[in-house]
């Protein structure tokens, strides 16, 4: 099973206090132009400038973006900006953040973990994945880390642990947080681990357990490009302890009080017509629809009732009558007909429904969908604004995918339809960075 390892991270030196909200970032795939200026406008030494050579994210920029991102990075070695830590440490990572009017403490840590394939049925493994991953993100976050040699956002893992024994141990004796950081409202707290007897707990703890990928697939798969890149230069295997062997995760169990996951609901748009009697006939043997008493100005709480309930619902708002609707199946496995190779576990996913029976056999068919745009978001309050009942006539809100989802898809090797999970909310950057060679 999974790995891991102590490591000396690289951070911003005490020279810079215990407070770093001014030179953390978001990770880089979610922010623009205007994001990534904004962070330097607060300071010049924001880990975005390197982390974000070039813009949009996830695209390939030429190759002296990332060469001046390297430059960077040696310089602030150089003057003392960053610095490497003298002890190998675990470090602890505690996120507090509001959530629908409640506070949420999210406990996890930083470490390495060890590089292994994809888990499949075929080839087991401890590293279990839920999304595919495209070329174009992969390319950029190579080309950064052969010209940094380094890991500037760590990967966001999960791992089972219902009685929070690993957790115990990363937290059972820390003092006062070494750094802090305020971040969209989010306050990040970072300490380090260094009793080895603690990290050897912590270490032999996870050796029974698989890790699955919440966040960061495309910079995983990044890491094993590296890795085979250096294993080409070296001719061979690389030692057991090389830096390119691992990656940086943050780890944290899928039974912790902050792990919290958010659906991704979709605005559709791309339509030549809506018609919801229409819709109603076309799903009579299938769906239900009703009106829901909840109006628009109460779509929050439509869309927590939606998350309460136990089986499958949608919910359905339409731009012109600005009401709102819930879609229940009234018949098991609808999607078995269009579906048949893939797993009970994958068909019954909500997302799934959605995108290849809902959309695919039913709404595009019917209302001429052939330019079907898609437009997402997690926040159902701005879905009213985004559903203009014209260009967008409609939105459908989801539940949380639940995190047992990603544990009985790993075990049969599939990967969920796009943004079916949100895990809220997104890891800091530049907390910790990881040397890879």
């Amino acid at each position: 099973m999974a790995t891991i390892k102590a490591f000396k991270a690289i951070r911003y030196s005490a020279s810079h206090g215990n407070d770093l909200s001014a030179v953390v970032a978001p990770p880089y795939d979610v922010l623009d132009e205007g994001g990534k200026a904004a962070l330097l406008s607060r300071s010049p030494r924001n880990i975005v400038g390197i982390d974000l050579p070039y813009l949009p994210p996830k695209t390939v920029g030429p190759d002296e973006v990332y060469e001046k991102a390297a430059a960077t990075l040696s310089a602030w070695l150089e003057e003392g900006v960053l610095a490497t830590d003298d002890a190998e440490s675990i470090y602890a990572y505690t996120q507090v953040f509001t959530h629908r009017g409640r506070e949420y403490k999210r406990r996890g840590f930083f470490a390495l973990v060890k590089l292994e394939p994809f888990n499949t049925p075929a080839e087991p493994t401890s590293v279990v994945p839920h999304e595919q991953t495209y070329a174009s993100a992969i390319e950029d976050r190579l080309k950064l880390t052969r010209a940094t040699r380094v890991q500037l956002s760590p990967i966001f893992g999960l791992f089972p642990d219902p009685q929070g024994a690993v957790n115990d141990a990363v937290y059972g004796k820390l003092g006062a947080p070494l750094v802090s950081a305020t971040l969209d409202g989010v306050v990040s707290q970072l300490w380090r681990v260094t009793d080895v007897g603690i990290q050897q707990t912590v270490i032999d703890a996870m050796k029974s357990k698989k890790v699955y990928i919440a966040d960061g697939h495309h910079r995983y798969t990044m890491a094993l490009a590296y890795q085979k890149e250096q294993q080409e230069k070296a001719g061979g295997a690389l030692p057991a302890d090389h830096p390119a062997n691992y990656c940086l995760f943050v780890l944290l169990s899928m039974h912790d009080a902050g792990c919290v996951i958010l659906p991704t609901h979709r605005v559709v748009g791309g339509l030549k017509s809506f018609d919801l009697a229409t819709l109603k006939a076309k799903l009579a043997d299938t769906f239900a629809i009703e009106e829901s008493t909840f109006t628009r100005d109460q779509i929050a709480a439509f869309e927590e009732s939606l998350a309460r309930e136990a089986t499958t619902v949608f919910g359905l708002y339409e731009g012109k009558s600005k009401k709102l609707y819930t879609l229940k199946p009234t018949r098991p496995d609808v999607l078995k007909e269009f579906e048949p190779d893939r797993s009970a576990a994958w068909r019954s996913l909500d997302v799934a429904i959605l995108r290849r029976y809902l959309l695919d056999q039913i709404i595009v068919p019917t209302f001429g969908g052939s330019d079907l745009k898609l437009a997402y978001t997690a926040d159902a309050e701005q879905v009213p604004a985004m559903t203009d009942g014209e260009q967008y006539p409609i939105a459908v809100l989801l539940r949380p995918t639940p995190l047992k989802a990603l544990e009985d898809l790993g075990e049969h090797g599939e990967v969920m339809p796009q943004k079916s999970t949100y895990f809220f909310p997104k890891l800091a950057t530049g907390l910790v960075i990881n040397p890879v060679a």
